[in-house]
């Protein structure tokens, strides 16, 4: 069974779909939507996910990429090349799985590839298997690393193995400059690039200041590796910025300090757990060294993830003049946006095609507090 070709030429045509779709799911606020027009920015139609995903099926003597329709885990779709993956990762899959078949250690129990790319070129490969890996499975993976000039992640149980660089650097074109990012294997990072350069574009296109004599300060809310928050410090006087995951929280003070960026604090806090330190409800104790009364607070940024928003959060962001929202998932954005439309109003809301081909749409909007 193969993989359906790519429908490129019919792209824009899905998109106008999806935009049609998610303004339908806008007009469900009514008056608060009703003169907010919604801005559409379109994914490039091949090529433009930087991260896979493939299971590797073993059949007889034969190895290869597979993937699986939706209940059917035991009919893989062969998968001889990926139009939707980068140019990078379509370059290197064939040539590193004929290096994965020539060697027994290397493809014995092999069952899963991950590639992770990036817009210059770079690519960290992870291969997974259900054995222990010893040795001649370093030696024989570090040549065919150098062989084809990638990074290589081993990982069994209990066992992984960094050979290179355990991580890639990705380039961001953000209004003109250019910003670094460390993206490392198994952290979350936006899977379609193009797509994001042009959605912290908006967002740093939409801060407005609502003071004529100083720079606000911004709270950001789920920073990961400072995707939003690098780019848009410039824009404050200071940053605050929470992330739980330690992978994300390590690679954003690496990004911080590449891309010279020194007035921002990073801390290891859920939003729940920033919401009750703002309230004052409790210390922390990754707070000791961090004198909150000396932010002045101006905007909010928040990105979480598909559940949105839980209620203090909710009550938190209600306090702040400026929000910017960005969600993956329209039906828990529209859930937020009731309670949200009692205290602010709507100046900005947009469609980010990050997943084409796909129901899949990720929305912002801008809020300002109603005077």
């Amino acid at each position: 069974m193969a993989l359906e070709p790519l429908p490129t030429q019919q792209y824009q045509a899905l998109l106008d779909t999806k935009a049609i779709e998610v303004q339908t799911r806008f007009d469900e606020l009514g008056e608060f939507t009703a003169n907010t027009p919604l801005e559409v920015y379109a994914s490039a139609p091949k090529n433009y996910r930087m991260r896979a995903e493939f299971r590797m099926w073993h059949e007889g003597d034969d190895l290869f990429y597979a993937m699986f329709e939706p209940g059917n885990k035991y009919r893989p779709i062969r998968i001889e090349a990926f139009p939707q993956a980068s140019e990078r990762i379509n370059e290197l899959m064939q040539p590193l799985l004929k290096g994965i078949k020539s060697s027994l250690t290397l493809s014995h129990k092999l069952f899963q590839m991950d590639f992770l790319s990036s817009q210059t070129g770079e690519l960290l490969v992870s291969l997974l298997y259900h054995k222990q890996l010893d040795e001649s499975w370093l030696a024989q993976a570090d040549i065919l690393r150098k062989q084809l000039g990638i990074g290589i992640i081993g990982r069994a149980r209990k066992q992984k193995h960094v050979l290179g660089q355990g991580y890639i650097m990705e380039t961001l074109t953000i209004r003109g400059k250019e910003y670094r990012f460390q993206q490392v294997e198994n952290a979350f990072t936006q899977p379609n690039a193009g797509v994001n350069e042009q959605m912290v574009a908006w967002a740093s296109d939409s801060i407005e200041r609502f003071s004529a004599t100083e720079k606000p300060d911004l709270l950001e809310l789920y920073c990961g590796n400072g995707n939003f928050t690098i780019p848009l410090a410039s824009q404050f006087g200071k940053v605050m910025a929470t992330e739980i995951a330690k992978s994300s929280v390590n690679s954003a003070h690496f990004n911080l300090q590449t891309n010279h960026v020194d007035n921002v604090t990073i801390v290891r806090l859920s939003s729940e757990e920033m919401t009750q330190a703002l309230a004052k409800v409790r210390p922390f104790r990754r707070l000791a060294d961090v004198d909150l009364t000396s932010f002045n607070f101006g905007t909010i940024l928040v990105d979480p993830p598909r559940a949105g928003l839980d209620s203090d959060t909710l009550a938190l962001v209600q306090k702040f003049d400026q929000v910017i929202y960005i969600s993956c998932n329209p039906e828990t954005l529209i859930d937020n946006l009731q309670h949200l439309k009692q205290t602010h109003e709507l100046k900005r809301m947009a469609l980010f095609d990050q997943f084409p081909y796909t129901h899949h749409a990720e929305c912002g909007v801008v809020l300002h507090k109603r005077k």
